[in-house]
């Protein structure tokens, strides 16, 4: 499956992120676009409205097992999608930026 390192992230790549709405809450990448995986196959239609036409999707999540499965399930779909690795706590750990809803600083849990 196609995995990417948070450090080989752009700041302009497309974010999806497939955590709960807890955790997205809590803290997420600002720009991402937010599905949970619970809720993927029935708003399917938001991500392939709102991704880059000939862009490449990077599913994230908090560890990399959830996004492991959407982005299964992107690539069978004929969608350019690769895996985060090691997700948001890796995105964290490498001083990227978490911020919450209203612009705070937020926190992966």
């Amino acid at each position: 499956m196609p995995t990417v390192g948070v450090s080989d992230l752009k700041d302009d790549d497309f974010l999806l992120d497939v955590r709960e709405d807890d955790e997205w809450q809590a803290g997420h990448a600002e720009g991402a676009l937010h599905i949970p995986t619970s809720e993927f196959a029935a708003r399917y239609g938001e991500l392939t409205e709102a991704a880059p036409q000939d862009g490449r999707v990077h599913v994230i999540c908090r560890s990399g097992g959830r996004s492991a499965q959407v982005t299964m399930y992107l690539v069978q779909q004929g969608v350019d999608a690769v895996n985060v690795d090691g997700g948001m706590q890796s995105w964290a750990a490498a001083g990227r930026p978490v911020t919450t809803g209203d612009g705070r600083p937020g926190h992966v849990i």
